[in-house]
């Protein structure tokens, strides 16, 4: 029977753990930094992003409406990848996100390519570019990354340079923002994997009224928290728990779009 297979029938620890001498799947230390390294060619995987977020909404329960709740935000991505060549990987992804307070609802696609320029090593730095359009229902994005890496023995740093530019409605002048992460990760085990991850966002202009919850949406916010990798060959989980540096004050105010704390968690199963 496929280990695979015997895994999802099984939901066995000690199968899992067998899986681990089958380096097939391309995993991801860091649940936001994306690695240099890409699926050899003909090779695919499934990954499965979720994004969760508390936020402060407002109590439909309270008559007065002054009342204040923390509810969740979700983000769910599933992503199919596919590697063209050995150096070349395409991405098509789902995504479905709520309104904190409401129902979970499809939000739109993305198509992405990732391409490496050297074989591990061979660059001082370990280089790979990413480009990425997305379609959602309310507005159309375009995505950049620089991708870079340097192994230090068992520990790996990694960083993105992210640029993505979106036009609200499909219409209009694009809006550009920032998205730089880091981190490091360091190989406890062949199975077992621990490191940090910084992560922000933020647009390059702020054309909001000064001093509304838009103004400081659209403002740079930056996350760091702890992250953990287990990797079983074939199957791979990534989470990190992320708190926010800036102005933790605004996370209780009704509208702040992201928080005081994030999470992400990521599962990948090669096909």
């Amino acid at each position: 029977m496929n280990p695979l297979r015997s895994v999802v029938l099984a939901g066995s620890t000690a199968n899992l753990v067998a899986l681990a001498g089958f380096a097939n799947a391309n995993p991801r230390p860091l649940p936001y930094t994306y690695p240099y390294e890409t699926l050899p060619a003909e090779q695919a995987e499934i990954e499965q992003y979720i994004d969760i977020s508390p936020v402060r909404i407002v109590d439909p329960e309270d008559a007065t409406g002054h009342g204040r709740i923390w509810d969740q935000q979700y983000r769910l991505q599933t992503e199919f990848e596919l590697g063209i060549t050995d150096r070349l990987e395409l991405g098509l992804y789902v995504v479905f996100t709520n309104d904190a307070g409401g129902p979970l609802a499809f939000d739109g696609i993305k198509q992405r390519l990732r391409f490496r320029f050297a074989e591990e090593g061979e660059w001082p730095v370990d280089t790979a570019i990413y480009g990425e359009i997305s379609e959602f229902h309310d507005e159309l994005e375009f995505e950049e990354k620089l991708i870079l890496s340097k192994r230090f023995g068992m520990v790996r740093a990694m960083a993105n340079l992210w640029f993505e530019e979106s036009l609200e409605h499909y219409e209009g002048a694009p809006e550009a923002s920032f998205h730089p992460t880091a981190g490091v990760t360091a190989e406890i085990t062949p199975v077992f994997h621990v490191g940090a991850e910084y992560w922000g966002v933020g647009n390059f202009e702020n054309d909001a009224a000064a001093g509304t919850v838009q103004h400081f949406n659209n403002g740079f916010h930056h996350y760091v928290g702890p992250a953990v990798s287990l990797q079983f060959g074939k199957l791979w989980w990534s989470t990190a728990a992320y708190y926010r540096l800036d102005d933790t004050k605004r996370a209780t105010d009704v509208g702040d779009q992201f928080g005081h704390a994030w999470v992400r968690t990521v599962i990948g199963i090669s096909l």
